[in-house]
């Protein structure tokens, strides 16, 4: 199929349009939305399993749209690029599958869903800077109104200021590629990618612009720093994922956040690499802190969203850790062996955080469901007791976020510290304290909810339903099994590493 990514991003779109059609009949929306979901998901796993063994570019599309101005329709997936489709496509349904309870316009709602996630396929398969971009701010819409229309108490000012960080980093980032097209002509990023590769890049912009190929990189970075979020452009992201509906958090935690890091591995590191690596003492420094301060404000939250949403951060601080790892210097030699070890790591953790993060927040919103909208980290007590299926099924994803051997966790993060610790050993060594804190905040977590003496407010607390053990089984299966064969998903993607390290220049 010549056009399958375009005809995938239009799945999404339509099934958002027929959604809205429905209005008020809330089965109907979510139905409508399920079936989008899913049929995205299934043409996804197609793609996966159709990509070149080699790593390069597949399924390209490629046609002049406003050739005057370096526009292109271009499209094309590696590993990384799939591996985030089929991602988003999960999470999605996850999300679709925990909004059972959405009383006020269901229609717009499940709309709404729907074309996040067509944003979020038009982003990780866009290959110019203008059809990206519109992508990039496509998703951002829809994540405005789930939060402002849908959220809890204080979801207004959530919302805005979710809006103002991103749109501000968006500016950045378009003021950036504004500046390297009239300094190269173009907006592709292969064609940016190879004139950075190859030393042309630089004397381009120099002789159009003057010395500001660093200034350039840094609003770049600023674009996707906000978004992953590195510390401390963070700010936003507690109120907004502890205000937004559950269900949208999942999709902002799983696979939103997940944009930033894409960016980086996609366009700040192969284009702006080598400017990256002179100011990596300081990233690394940055990264270090997100992850340490990330998971230290995860343990002294007392709102359960809240502390996932820091431990968010956290997790996704390892992977900040290693791409500014890799930016080494032209001077240094470092092993093609440890630079792979790290971004397979970093690719590897950005689909296991997504699915693992999308799974609690699941959990949490069968808990809000059952307890009124209480998620208090010590209004529980003894919930094991009670719903022993639930704290089981709920212990596993949580184990996974901690780390624990055997589960997806654990593979994702021992990756990145191997290929960190010779690259930077003392980053990597005062992160390593982030994984202790993290083990104590899941583990309080657990003696907090599911054990002790059990609070009378909670005696009716059900357990989970058959439809329910159904509907989350397989998330919990594929967790463990990418935590015993990784190979599943490194098989394919150590070839796109191996492709992106051989086409880029530090």
């Amino acid at each position: 199929m010549t056009h399958v990514l375009s005809i995938l991003t239009a799945i999404p779109a339509i099934g958002a349009v027929i959604a809205l059609l429905a209005g008020n009949r809330s089965t109907t929306a979510r139905a409508v939305a399920f079936v989008a979901g899913a049929v995205s998901l299934l043409v996804t796993l197609w793609v996966w399993f159709s990509l070149a063994p080699n790593g390069v570019m597949s399924f390209v599309e490629r046609a002049d749209w406003v050739p005057g101005l370096g526009i292109e329709y271009h499209l094309g997936v590696d590993g990384l690029g799939a591996l985030m489709l089929v991602l988003s496509a999960i999470v999605s349904v996850m999300a679709i599958a925990a909004s059972r309870k959405v009383a006020q316009q269901p229609g717009v709602y499940f709309a709404l869903i729907l074309l996040l996630e067509s944003g979020l396929f038009g982003t990780f398969t866009a290959l110019n800077f203008f059809h990206w971009f519109l992508f990039w701010e496509l998703s951002l819409i829809p994540a405005f109104f789930l939060i402002k229309l849908w959220g809890g108490e204080g979801r207004g000012k959530a919302a805005t200021q979710f809006f103002v960080y991103t749109m501000v980093g968006s500016v950045t980032l378009l003021l950036a590629f504004l500046a390297l097209y009239l300094a190269t002509g173009s907006m592709d990023f292969e064609t940016l990618t190879a004139m950075a590769a190859s030393g042309q890049l630089v004397p381009a912009v120099q002789a159009h612009l003057g010395p500001v190929s660093l200034v350039l990189a840094l609003g770049v970075l600023l674009g996707f720093a906000v978004k992953v979020p590195l510390m401390p452009f963070h700010t936003w992201l507690p109120a907004t994922y502890s205000k937004a509906p559950s269900p949208v958090t999942m999709l902002l935690t799983g696979a939103m956040s997940k944009m930033g890091v894409y960016g980086l591995l996609r366009l700040a590191l192969p284009i702006f690499g080598a400017q990256l690596a002179e100011i990596r003492t300081p990233l690394l420094a940055l990264a270090t802190l997100t992850v340490v301060a990330g998971a230290w404000a995860a343990a002294v939250q007392k709102d359960l969203k809240r502390v996932f949403a820091y431990s968010s951060i956290n997790h996704l601080g390892y992977c900040l850790l290693a791409l500014f790892a890799v930016a080494l210097p032209a001077s240094a030699s470092p092993s093609v062996l440890t630079q792979t070890a790290a971004l397979d790591g970093v690719i590897l953790q950005m689909f296991n955080h997504g699915i693992t993060a999308a799974a609690i927040f699941w959990f949490l919103t069968m808990i809000e469901e059952r307890s009124g909208g209480v998620l208090g980290l010590n209004d529980f007590g003894g919930l094991r007791k009670l719903a022993p299926v639930f704290c089981g099924l709920m212990g596993i994803a949580l184990f996974s976020s901690l780390g624990l051997p055997g589960l997806n966790g654990f593979v994702s993060e021992f990756l990145i510290f191997r290929g960190v610790f010779p690259l930077s050993w003392l980053s990597a060594t005062i992160a390593v304290l982030g994984l202790l804190i993290t083990a104590a905040v899941i583990l309080t977590v657990i003696q907090r909810v599911f054990t002790g003496p059990v609070n009378p407010r909670w005696q009716a607390f059900a357990d989970l339903s058959t439809g329910e053990r159904v509907a989350v089984a397989p998330i919990l299966i594929l967790m463990a099994v990418l935590g015993l064969y990784p190979q599943v998903v490194l098989g394919t993607v150590n070839a796109t590493v191996t492709h992106l390290l051989a086409g880029w220049r530090f």
